[in-house]
């Protein structure tokens, strides 16, 4: 399993509310922070791919 520390480290900080906000879209389809956590405790394909985007936007 790859280390997704940065992701866990941002989303812990989160508030709760902001945790249901979009935060990257992916093939045209928006994610929210859950949606993400979610994909990356799966450790599915869609998770790393959101994973990266997230690095590349700067957002993590």
């Amino acid at each position: 399993m790859e280390d997704f520390s940065r992701f866990q480290r941002v989303y812990a900080n989160l508030p709760e509310k902001i945790r249901n906000g979009i935060v990257v879209v992916v093939n045209d389809k928006p994610y929210s922070w859950n949606a993400v956590y979610v994909e990356l405790i799966n450790n599915t394909a869609l998770g790393r791919e959101m994973y990266k985007k997230l690095i590349k936007m700067e957002i993590i």
